[in-house]
């Protein structure tokens, strides 16, 4: 399937994603209303087994409209697909474990005209993963899931990680997909940590991440969103493009050609974004 060509990560894309559990409707409530740009309810890893068919039928429930807040679920099994399908509050379906493109064209069929996503949480899964990210038109993102990929790969430190990091990155944006979100951060307390690891993604090729707690929330907005120095550099190249169509050289010897600019619009698009200040 050929390459869907659009930005590396669009002006509306999310850029923060809160998961809560879906076998508690009052938290899913509160996370409702945290700020985030999206909100996962999450059938599968924070839900108990014994709880996944009542957290199905109370995710139901808050799908029967739509709210302010686009709501994607992540599914613990096939079961759960026809069962969301087609209610109107649903924003996304994101597939856990995918690890062959057949996978994705399984859930397309089963949910047909729902965006769908991809979590790579093994080996298996990385080496598939541009198969994975151009198996179908529905299939709008690809992620990591690290929890899970770093037991099946037996790392023991984040540096291990980097490959398969780089690997999705690649491989979405080939398949022209957005730039992938990063997986959570898994300790809600360590912020410094936090904000030093959206940095490392944001230098992979990342856009966003996955958050599992509030506090969270703003920490990957300001290691996302641009810096006033970007800004300020954005603005010059786009100032200087626009008065020469052509390759040219800035006062400070910087070269900017095309790509250059065209990187610039988007730092400025992004710097536009209307989003509120959360509270930590």
């Amino acid at each position: 399937m050929p390459g869907r060509p659009h930005p590396t990560c669009p002006p509306h894309a999310p850029l923060t994603w809160l998961y809560v559990p879906g076998d508690r409707p009052d938290v899913v409530q509160k996370a409702l209303a945290a700020g985030a740009d999206a909100v996962i309810v999450d059938l599968e890893d924070a839900v108990a087994t014994d709880r996944r068919e009542y957290a199905r039928a109370a995710t139901a429930d808050l799908l029967a409209s739509p709210g302010a807040t686009p709501v994607h679920v992540r599914v613990a099994c096939d079961a759960d697909i026809p069962v969301l399908a087609g209610l109107p509050g649903l924003a996304g379906l994101r597939l856990p474990k995918v690890t062959h493109a057949s996978d994705i064209r399984r859930a397309a069929a089963m949910a047909p005209g729902v965006p769908l996503y991809a979590l790579l949480e093994s080996a298996l899964a990385i080496e598939n993963a541009h198969a994975i990210a151009a198996a179908h038109p529905l299939l709008r993102g690809i992620a990591l899931g690290e929890a899970d990929l770093r037991a099946d790969l037996g790392v023991r430190n984040d540096a291990g990680l980097d490959w398969p990091r780089s690997r999705v990155v690649v491989a979405a944006r080939a398949a022209g997909l957005p730039a992938p979100a990063q997986s959570v951060f898994p300790d809600v307390r360590d912020l410094e940590g936090l904000a030093a690891s959206c940095a490392h993604g944001r230098s992979l090729g990342f856009f966003g991440r996955s958050a599992i707690h509030p506090r969270q929330l703003p920490v990957i907005e300001r290691a996302y969103l641009p810096t006033a120095r970007e800004i300020e550099s954005a603005t010059e190249i786009v100032e200087a493009a626009s008065k020469d169509a052509g390759a040219l050289a800035l006062p400070d010897g910087r070269f900017v050609d095309a790509a250059i600019v065209t990187a610039a619009h988007h730092t400025l698009t992004l710097a536009a974004r209307e989003r509120g200040v959360l509270q930590n």
